[in-house]
């Protein structure tokens, strides 16, 4: 964290996703740091072969610290659903195979619980941030939280990104792509974990 009127901290995102990109930069606008893209460095993704959400976040900063000589801040985070044993799970962004598109992910989750009645539709967003003061960085602060909702059977709502058109919120009685992106901002487990995440860093 950053004294007021100090120059803020520049980080990098280690991430190539333009949705996650525009919700760290207006979540972290106000907290002291300067959220580069990593694609600003002309960096490829690292090789996410991680079997957790925790080890892949950890693989994607130190790739970002290493490339930049910058702290990083990574994110890995996708959805469970309880009916698919957790699935998809690590996999999210390519559930519909390697580069699959949003709509291609969807669909292919649509297809996949076609069955699957809507009381056993449970499922919750993880999020796991990692951040990364350089490349050997021996304490990285790793952050995790999680959003509770369910699969709906078609989408609903054009905002977010992802598997936001299909995760239906009971709470607020519609999907996160029906939430302003104020609200998303407030509850999602991306919004809880960078809170935890700037606690941590304060």
């Amino acid at each position: 964290m950053t004294e007021k009127n100090a120059s803020p901290v520049k980080i990098v995102l280690a991430s190539s996703n333009p949705g996650k990109l525009t919700e760290f930069q207006q979540l972290l606008a106000g907290a002291g740091f300067d959220v580069r893209p990593q694609s600003e460095f002309n960096l490829i993704d690292a090789v996410e072969n991680g079997l957790s959400f925790v080890e892949n976040a950890i693989i994607k900063a130190r790739h970002a610290c290493q490339a930049t000589g910058l702290p990083a801040l990574a994110d890995d985070s996708g959805i469970e659903v309880d009916a698919l044993n957790g699935a998809p799970g690590i996999y999210s962004a390519r559930f519909a195979g390697t580069g699959a598109s949003n709509q291609d992910n969807n669909q292919k989750l649509l297809q996949t619980l076609a069955d699957t009645p809507a009381p056993l539709r449970t499922a919750r967003y993880q999020c796991v941030l990692v951040y990364m003061r350089h490349a050997t960085d021996p304490t990285p602060v790793i952050c995790q939280a999680s959003w509770e909702g369910r699969i709906l059977s078609a989408a609903a709502g054009d905002g977010g990104f992802g598997y936001d058109p299909l995760f239906y919120l009971p709470s607020h009685n519609c999907s996160v792509a029906e939430l302003s992106k104020q609200e998303k901002g407030t509850i999602s487990h991306r919004a809880k974990a960078l809170k935890q995440m700037l606690q941590a860093l304060s």
